[in-house]
């Protein structure tokens, strides 16, 4: 964006959602922006789905506002350069986060408080989750016995990350850092599913990503928190009530569905329907509603 390179930004890195922003001047300080772009099945799909980026923020810093683990939003009381670098432009204003650069950890820490999605696949075929094993008789949607870490390999771009044991992740981050980070999302999924529940909404599964703070050596969240592309959440009073509804979830499912249908997965896939975009958008600002009020 050339709003953001005449103010010293200089972009170094673009994800499915996100692009990452990094300040010549301001080494220790990185600028994300989240997108509109909505992805499946390893595609970035058109049209985007409008307010999305915006949406994405606002939820991950309402979370980070109440989990008791450090995250990697910058303040001036970290760093000083935080009050300097703390205008962007209005473009982005809403979708941006200035955040400490982390050491970030190669796991994507997966938790899952419920068997549903590529879990309940997985069951069907050998009874297992991530190769855990689980109790015979569980349906679509069941509520696990205890919450399952399930961590995966953060792949290099453009490959598919890949599901691991926590004895692999142990062999490539080390037993403490392991450990730390299955305890830590745990106990963050645990609190999450609290706040949640208080709200009308289950926390059905979701993942988060840590890096370690260089200035603190601290284990510090990074990335997106909670938000409706991170993690599954379905509606309370529907999952309770039984029925065909009860595990529509809060999140672009209505794309993955419609893709699904009309999509074989080869070549490009088609242009995204007016009215699948604004469902999923509305299901995105309904989250937000039920959440943050």
């Amino acid at each position: 964006m050339d709003a953001l390179s005449e103010l010293g930004w200089q972009h170094v890195y673009s994800g499915k959602v996100r692009d990452l922003y990094e300040h010549a001047d301001h080494p220790a300080l990185l600028l994300v922006v989240a997108s509109d772009r909505v992805s499946a099945f390893d595609h970035v799909l058109e049209p985007g789905i409008p307010g999305k980026g915006a949406l994405l923020t606002q939820l991950t810093r309402w979370w980070f506002a109440r989990l008791p683990m450090p995250n990697h939003l910058a303040t001036v009381a970290d760093l000083p350069a935080a009050a300097e670098l703390a205008e962007v432009p209005v473009e982005v204003a809403d979708r941006a986060m200035l955040v400490k650069r982390l050491d970030m950890h190669p796991i994507e820490c997966v938790v899952r408080g419920y068997l549903t999605g590529s879990g309940w696949a997985e069951y069907r075929e050998s009874g297992t989750v991530c190769g855990i094993a689980l109790p015979e008789g569980l349906s679509d949607g069941d509520r696990l016995p205890e919450p399952l870490y399930t961590p995966a390999f953060k792949a290099p771009m453009g490959e598919h990350d890949e599901n691991i044991s926590f004895e692999r992740s142990v062999e490539l981050v080390g037993v403490e850092v392991a450990t730390a980070l299955r305890d830590a999302s745990l106990a963050i999924f645990a609190t999450a599913s609290e706040i949640a529940l208080e709200r009308g909404v289950v926390l059905a599964d979701t993942k988060f990503e840590f890096g370690t703070d260089p200035a603190t050596g601290a284990l510090t969240l990074g990335d997106e928190v909670l938000t409706s592309d991170s993690s599954r959440y379905w509606d309370a009073e529907l999952y309770a009530a039984g029925g065909p509804s009860r595990l529509d979830s809060f999140d672009k499912q209505i794309v993955r569905n419609w893709l699904a249908a009309n999509w074989d997965r080869t070549g490009e896939p088609p242009a995204l329907p007016p009215e699948i975009v604004e469902r999923t958008a509305a299901r995105y600002r309904e989250l937000i509603d039920r959440l943050c009020g």
